[in-house]
């Protein structure tokens, strides 16, 4: 498998964007979204992502998604948006053979990462000293919804739980709506970056000493770690948090307002914006109200402020307010949809949707996304397909060195 690496380094396209990882060889025992998702972003970096399954069932999220079709082929839309450029090797840890070719697979990789609850992988004979034993440089990430330690470390994590959990839940929404879960999985989301940011850290160091790592990464911690913010207003001014619906806790007038058509985002953080915003709205005794004088007399009385303003505001449509601001200097978007943001010409300018072959029966194309940071000027997108369940286990396992008579005795005795 070395040899292997130097080769794919060696062959790297530059102009691909995706050799930052190239060589490094990660197998992926995650399931459904916080380490797929984490997976998913070493493999844009060029990381060999081996996707270690189950033998006839696999990820949960090969049966999750919109789509019955794809899901009734094991190809679910939440299986396919974070596992393309994986491949798929079926492994039966509960077996002698299996737990041979796990070994075998840990002994060749650089990076180890799973999900499953903290002891779990310790039960099946594989904790951190036995891998550690096996492959002393190997990076080990596990995944889990409240870490390795403390009174919750047992407990079974789902993003809305951990969305309730860390506060997040408290302080969306309004004051009569919250609290309200945020309108996608925002904590796996979070944990599958952490993670992510951990392993390429980790193996830094590693390049660097040699060392290996155990990285116990939580959901919670990254769900808090990310309320930055809400947070040390607490910890460090002792206020309580609260909901404050589209508000800026920060400044006004900035949050969302209603236009003609449709809603509109301002945010007039700094003096100069607030007037620059009164003038072109035509309200210039706006500036003079004492009400509104400074950032903190505007923060008191922010409900006044935005009736005010939307007074003015309905007299155009978002967009028209979009285009007037923009050439004025005055930050503010319209309120889109899923749909209009990925049809967006930011979007596509960026590169950030890319379309790779679909492998169902059907065949055809699907579309995703790839990384959010560009490489050397180029966007980085995934080189290939999601695999199908266990669809690459032979290639591997050759690769690690079994012979066609031993596959074909692992496949007899259900370890593959």
């Amino acid at each position: 498998m070395n040899e292997r690496r130097e080769h794919d380094i060696e062959n790297v396209d530059p102009q691909a964007g995706v050799g930052l990882l190239a060589g490094i060889r990660v197998l992926d025992m995650t399931n459904v979204l916080a380490g797929p998702f984490a997976g998913y972003q070493l493999a844009l970096m060029g990381a060999d992502v081996i996707k270690i399954e189950a033998p006839g069932t696999g990820d949960l999220a090969r049966r999750l998604g919109d789509s019955a079709e794809l899901s009734s082929e094991g190809l679910g839309t939440s299986f396919l948006a974070q596992n393309c450029g994986k491949r798929s090797v079926t492994v039966n840890l509960k077996t002698a053979g299996g737990k041979e070719v796990f070994e075998k697979l840990v002994a060749g990789a650089d990076v180890l990462l799973e999900n499953f609850r903290p002891g779990v992988l310790e039960r099946l004979g594989f904790g951190w000293d036995r891998l550690r034993s096996i492959n002393p440089r190997l990076v080990y990430c596990a995944v889990s919804g409240f870490g390795a330690d403390g009174p919750m470390r047992t407990r079974p994590a789902y993003d809305q739980v951990v969305q309730g959990l860390s506060g997040i839940m408290s302080v969306t929404g309004t004051r009569d709506t919250a609290p309200l879960r945020v309108g996608y999985p925002v904590c796996d989301s979070f944990g599958g970056l952490a993670a992510a940011f951990a392993v390429s850290s980790a193996l830094v160091r590693r390049q660097r000493t040699g060392q290996g790592a155990f990285l116990d990464t939580s959901m919670l911690d990254a769900a808090l770690s990310s309320m930055g913010w809400v947070v040390s207003d607490h910890l460090i001014a002792g206020r309580e948090p609260a909901p404050m619906g589209n508000e800026n806790i920060t400044s006004a007038p900035s949050g969302t307002f209603r236009t003609a058509d449709g809603a509109l985002n301002i945010a007039a953080n700094k003096q100069e914006q607030f007037e620059i915003l009164c003038r072109i709205l035509a309200r210039p005794e706006l500036v003079d109200d004492p009400r509104f004088a400074t950032r903190e007399d505007r923060k008191r009385n922010r409900d006044v402020l935005r009736a005010e303003l939307e007074t003015s505001l309905k007299a155009r449509t978002a967009a028209e307010w979009d285009e007037i601001f923009l050439g004025g200097g005055v930050p503010a978007a319209p309120v889109v949809s899923v749909p209009q943001a990925l049809r967006s010409e930011q979007i596509a300018g960026r590169g950030l949707v890319a379309t790779v072959e679909s492998p169902a029966a059907g065949g055809g194309t699907v579309r995703v996304l790839g990384l959010p940071t560009h490489v050397d000027g180029h966007a980085v997108s995934p080189t290939s397909r999601a695999p199908k369940l266990g669809e690459h286990t032979e290639e591997v396992l050759a690769e690690a060195g079994f012979g066609r008579s031993e596959i074909d005795r692992l496949r007899e005795d259900h370890a593959i």
